[in-house]
């Protein structure tokens, strides 16, 4: 894996990338330069340091006076926590109605099928604004959201490799040993189909960031004390002819980490799939 990673520079990039981000929002209480939430009104709208700025404020003060760089920092907490939750939440999910479906079949399949289609004919934001809406605003809403926007692309991924795996002569040599259905699908399918997998919740994980940036965004997302990038961009858009940076740096932060995710992932595909070399 090491030798495939170090051969692979994009792959390289979002490794770092996401190392940086996760590492950022791990130590965000120790690097963190400023309380996120302290208002200073002496000095709001402080440009960043390239723009005349000071080296107190790096990336200058947004218009209540709060450190942008700190409110980056311990933004990157809420979009790890819930790119990685909700990410875990959506797979167990998924995988649990797609093993179920792939390998009953028939009625069973048929009726999970169709909840899948039913919720794929929903726009995926659109989904996300109807639960946000109704649940209201907090981190566990967020990440319930999350999975429950994104469980149906693990579903049918892992029904479409059971299908082609439930058939093979070592499921059915299980079989007639007296193997239960249960633990031939946790013990002896899943562990088959789990590199799609594993390359689907990468990619995932890039639809869950821009879906909790975008609820922030409209004021749906976590509650209005905890920093994020979202909502940064939001405040900052009011001031995008006068103070372009109060938008432009958390959407430079959104769109880098998205980038890291996607650059991972596909990394991840290229090590994961064997067919891909031939």
């Amino acid at each position: 894996m090491w030798k495939s990673l170090k051969e692979n520079r994009t792959g390289m990039a979002g490794i770092i990338i996401m190392l940086i981000v996760i590492l950022m929002a791990l130590t965000a209480a120790l690097i963190a330069p400023f309380d996120p939430a302290k208002q200073n009104l002496m000095a709001k709208l402080a440009p960043p340091v390239w723009s005349g700025g000071t080296l107190e404020h790096i990336l200058g003060t947004d218009q209540l006076g709060r450190d942008i760089l700190s409110r980056i920092i311990y933004g990157s907490r809420v979009t790890m926590l819930v790119a990685f939750s909700g990410t875990i939440w959506a797979g167990i999910i998924g995988i649990t109605m797609g093993a179920v479906s792939g390998y009953y079949g028939k009625w069973v399949d048929a009726v999970i099928m169709r909840i899948v289609d039913i919720q794929l004919s929903f726009p995926f934001i659109l989904l996300a604004l109807f639960v946000a809406a109704v649940l209201g605003r907090s981190l566990t809403n967020i990440i319930l959201i999350a999975g429950i926007s994104n469980w149906v692309q693990y579903a049918r991924l892992v029904r479409g490799e059971i299908l082609s795996v439930k058939e093979m002569e070592y499921i059915e040599a299980i079989r007639s040993v007296g193997g239960k259905n249960g633990r031939i699908i946790m013990f002896h399918i899943i562990p088959n189909v789990i590199s799609p997998v594993i390359v689907q919740a990468t990619l995932g994980m890039a639809r869950i960031i821009l879906m909790e940036a975008s609820l922030s965004f409209l004021g749906l997302g976590v509650p209005l004390e905890i920093p994020t990038w979202g909502r940064m961009l939001a405040e900052g858009r009011d001031f995008m002819l006068t103070n372009p940076w109060l938008a432009i740096i958390p959407g430079v932060a959104i769109t880098v980490t998205v980038l890291g995710v996607n650059l991972m992932g596909d990394w991840l595909r290229d090590y994961l799939d064997p067919k891909l070399d031939v």
